[in-house]
């Protein structure tokens, strides 16, 4: 008996096809989501001012058990310099990379700088270039930085102010912040206004932005103030805490007080280092883990 040699190759085709249906159904399939949470901040080179970060994902992995948590910072030259240091840490595009060629589907990225400024809006373009790309993360939300909104404000002032509660008399308390050209410094000038609300004895300053350094130390003087604590309004206590905020440079907040008979008092802690602070990120970041619409 024979077959045509036409049916017997169409038959064989089928009989090949059938079987490969289930691999080719299987390789096409949607995974099952499988969450991380990227923790970025602008990054320190200064190693004990780490100890801040370290408190606050302590923090994020007891809320969310068995996730995992990676880190990302913003800036560049930090992450050139700490790795001179023996310590790598990724830039956000290079993290969220990491995580969806290891396996990962959805990322709730958690920005730890204090106001929406450049940093965190370029933060938010490499998160939206990056969601969706082919065999990619299908989701990324981002987390509000500390100061987002007027109630971001009402909570920062109520948990510094009740911090610093025992200043002493003719004490000061000055909460020194980065600031910048950005449109986002005006959170600057409203956490400054709620302060000076409690108590004109509360006040904040920035590097490079409103209010600046002269402006606070006039303020200062006019006010009486004999003695000044000084506090990083950041993340962490790192170089600008320790140059720009209390270093010996004539330049230096501390040196400038000096200069007006105001003893300056360093207080070298970073805000994710408070518990009341660092709420109101944990706030953000569980926002930004429930937007990933997981089931």
């Amino acid at each position: 008996m024979t077959f045509p040699v036409r049916g017997f190759f169409v038959l064989a085709f089928l009989c090949l096809w059938m079987a490969a249906c289930p691999a080719w159904a299987g390789h096409g399939a949607k995974l099952p989501p499988r969450p991380a949470i990227l923790l970025v901040a602008f990054g320190t080179t200064v190693p004990e001012a780490r100890t801040a970060l370290e408190h606050l994902e302590a923090q994020v992995r007891q809320r969310y058990p068995g996730v995992e948590v990676r880190w990302a910072y913003t800036a560049r030259q930090v992450r050139e310099k700490i790795r001179t240091q023996g310590v790598v840490v990724d830039s956000p595009a290079l993290a969220l990379a990491r995580l969806a060629d290891d396996g990962f589907t959805h990322v709730a990225v958690q920005s730890l700088h204090v106001i929406p400024g450049e940093e965190f809006h370029n933060l938010l373009t490499i998160c939206s270039r990056m969601e969706g790309l082919p065999k990619g993360l299908r989701r990324i939300t981002v987390g509000a930085p500390l100061l987002a909104t007027s109630n971001d404000v009402r909570q920062l002032t109520a948990a510094l102010t009740s911090r610093f509660a025992n200043r002493n008399r003719r004490e000061a308390v000055v909460f020194f912040g980065h600031g910048t050209a950005h449109g986002g410094d005006v959170f600057y000038s409203a956490l400054d206004r709620a302060l000076q609300q409690i108590s004109p004895w509360f006040t904040v300053t920035t590097v490079e932005g409103t209010p600046s350094m002269d402006e606070t130390v006039q303020s200062l003087a006019a006010l009486g103030a004999t003695q000044a604590r000084l506090v990083p309004l950041m993340a962490v206590a790192g170089d600008h805490a320790l140059n720009d905020m209390s270093g010996d440079d004539p330049e230096s907040l501390a040196s400038r007080l000096r200069s007006r008979g105001i003893k300056p008092v360093p207080v070298l802690e970073g805000l994710a280092s408070s518990p009341d602070v660092s709420a109101i990120w944990m706030e953000h970041l569980a926002r930004a883990w429930g937007a990933l619409g997981l089931p």
